[in-house]
């Protein structure tokens, strides 16, 4: 890793990093010094800047998600943005300095049909950051170059890192539901992802329609883009409905009580997306679907043909979340509040601190 030491100047690379380390389900994550990541053929070694917390993390803290060969210790975190510091043999594309991206895709296995059409986000062998290799709650992570994503030139990273997951999720999923002008698209669910898919759905020119429990997170989609606001709540759909009812609905409330408002919101032909982790089974009538010809299907991140397109996006007219960045040191209590429902916008490490 001789190339680390031109962007150290004349010291030497560190031998060890900063990381947070989960040694099992439920455990506080253990900051630690551990060896700089071993620097592979076709890889990228990074200088972590900031790296977002994001709900799939609180996932894998408490064992809910878990993968099948998941590395132990396990450095989290999937929305890295850094700075290369050393170029591995066949990476091709990259040199030392550029801005990248440490997403949650790390592979694929690029010969499914999934990967072979384009849609390599449902890969069935993928590989991902976080989960099945380590992450970017560290000092250094490494990424494969063939999914390192590029940043645009001047991007604040804070405000860019919850693109990696968060904002490709949202971007994925209007782009599942084909908008176009005269279009009319309800979001529901205003979190973090909610907020990004008003931002870019309603660049697409559609009408977008924001839904949430909260007023306060309705005012913010209005803030957003969104040109009408409605509340979650028993007269939801009929809202919907005299609006003149709904092209796509897109689910990102992590809760089943949406499935009755898009039933009944949505126009003929319509899309229903569900982007929000829903375990719970939701009832559908096979005769309404020979009726109506809805289309009802999922979104799982995005691919890199879509962060490509995410980041020009935000290049051209960067798209707005509400960030707090912390420290490495409070990333325990970032993941307790993210649990409990007590984080408004995205919490975002900022490995700049010392």
């Amino acid at each position: 890793m001789t190339g680390i030491v031109d962007l150290f100047g004349p010291v030497a690379p560190p031998a060890t990093m900063r990381a947070a380390l989960l040694d099992g389900p439920g455990m506080p994550l253990r900051i630690d010094r551990v060896p700089l990541p071993r620097l592979r053929p076709g890889q990228l070694l990074v200088r972590v800047e900031a790296c977002g917390l994001c709900h799939t993390d609180v996932h894998i803290w408490t064992g809910s998600a878990r993968a099948a060969h998941q590395p132990h210790p396990l450095i989290p975190g999937h929305e890295g943005i850094g700075v290369v510091v050393a170029v591995g043999a066949d990476a091709q594309g990259w040199q030392q300095g550029d801005r990248v991206g440490v997403p949650w895709l790390h592979d694929t296995c690029g010969g499914c049909a999934e990967c072979r059409d384009g849609a390599e986000c449902f890969c069935q062998a993928q590989r991902a950051h976080g989960f099945d290799v380590q992450g970017a709650f560290a000092d250094y992570a490494t990424v494969d170059a063939r999914y390192a994503v590029r940043i645009p030139a001047g991007a604040d990273p804070i405000v860019t890192a919850p693109l990696m997951c968060a904002g490709v999720t949202a971007f994925g999923a209007v782009r599942k539901a084909g908008l176009r002008a005269g279009m009319r698209c309800a979001i529901l669910g205003c979190g973090g992802l909610g907020l990004f898919a008003v931002q870019i759905a309603a660049r697409t020119g559609a009408t977008v329609v924001a839904l949430d429990v909260s007023p306060a997170k309705l005012e913010q989609a209005r803030a957003a883009g969104a040109h009408h606001v409605v509340p979650a709540d028993a007269g939801a759909a009929a809202s919907l409905q005299a609006l003149g009812g709904m092209h796509a609905c897109i689910n990102f409330a992590p809760s089943a009580a949406t499935w009755p408002i898009m039933l009944g919101a949505i126009r003929p032909r319509g899309t229903i997306i569900a982007a929000a982790m829903v375990a719970e089974p939701v009832p559908v009538s096979q005769e309404w679907l020979t009726a109506t010809g809805v289309a009802i299907t999922g979104t799982s991140v995005g691919t890199r043909r879509e962060m490509d397109e995410l980041m020009r996006l935000h290049a051209a007219a960067p798209l707005r979340s509400q960030t707090r960045a912390i420290g490495l040191a409070e990333i325990n209590d970032g993941l307790r509040a993210l649990h409990e429902g007590r984080v408004e916008g995205r919490l975002v490490v900022d490995f700049r601190r010392v």
